[in-house]
């Protein structure tokens, strides 16, 4: 039961994933405004469903709430000049004044209200609240791939992600680049406010702190991933690169699931995110020195054969 929370956790989480994705790998941004975007995603959905409107029309309202969130820290930085992981901090600094504004208390319970996963549960009898969750993350995440991979093919989405790569080219081919990173940053935090929206939804409120770590948790998703899958294939194809990021999404939530049931206490929690974003991190490095010894070994092999 446990295992389940944690996957349906991990797959709902993973929209928040994906968006920090934009970010750090396509656009080589660490945007902080996603700790605060993720919150307001949460604060904007638990208003308006406990307000009766429709938990769908919330989703929608969070991830616009999102994009203006990060149209404002991509003007800040292509605008104002202003260095961009200090752009995201004071934008993620102002929201939290803005969720408590927006809720009118630092939390917001969703007892009774209609959410999305109430309506799957209305409409299969005996579904359990996880499994609802799991169902409505897989369903929203299978079709935030398929927008993403096709917008990321047309002209818009290869100029966004070949500022990433090479702004200057880009500039030089006549891409507005400032553009394309404030479209990337608006799309980046609207996915990361739909996730908050969503985890609101299934954990039954809404919370002015519950953005706390999400660029962490984000990286630490995305790192595992790409060391996991990445180590059978050098070149993944797009398509399956984001699917990866979903993946580290949930294997980070069921590694802190098993180490949480084997005693390990809450408040350690943050430690482990570090150790395993380091692991992750050196596994390309140890791939490196384990294909650079195994070199070694076979020259000496042949070495000793032509002797």
């Amino acid at each position: 039961m446990a295992m389940q929370g944690a996957v349906a956790q991990g797959v709902l989480w993973g929209v928040m994933t994906l968006g920090v994705y934009l970010t750090f790998r396509i656009l080589n941004i660490a945007d902080m405004t996603c700790d605060g975007t993720f919150a307001l995603g949460g604060s904007i959905c638990a208003v308006l469903v406990v307000n009766n409107y429709n938990p769908y029309a919330a989703l929608l309202f969070a991830f616009l709430a999102g994009l203006a969130a990060g149209g404002v820290t991509g003007f800040l930085h292509t605008k104002l000049k202003i260095q961009e992981l200090l752009a995201g901090i004071l934008s993620m600094t102002a929201l939290y004044s803005v969720n408590i504004r927006i809720m009118g208390r630092s939390n917001t319970p969703l007892l009774g209200a209609e959410t999305v996963m109430n309506q799957l549960r209305a409409f299969f009898k005996g579904m359990s609240p996880n499994m609802a969750s799991l169902i409505t993350g897989i369903i929203i995440c299978c079709v935030l791939v398929t927008i993403l991979y096709w917008f990321c093919g047309t002209e818009i989405g290869s100029s966004l992600r070949a500022t990433g790569n090479n702004g200057n080219m880009v500039r030089a081919m006549g891409v507005d680049t400032d553009k394309m990173k404030i479209l990337g940053l608006m799309i980046s935090n609207g996915l990361i406010a739909l996730s908050g929206a969503l985890v609101a939804q299934s954990q039954g409120y809404g919370d002015v702190g519950m953005g706390t770590g999400t660029l962490v948790i984000g990286l630490a998703s995305i790192v595992l991933g790409e060391a996991i899958f990445g180590w059978f294939s050098k070149k993944l194809p797009f398509w399956f690169t984001l699917i990866t990021v979903i993946l580290g999404s949930i294997i980070y939530r069921i590694v802190i699931a098993i180490v949480l049931q084997m005693g390990l206490k809450s408040s350690d929690l943050k430690l482990l995110t570090s150790v395993i974003i380091t692991i992750a991190l050196a596994i390309p490095i140890i791939k490196q020195h384990s294909a650079r010894l195994s070199g070694k070994i076979h020259s000496r092999q042949e070495g000793l054969k032509d002797a």
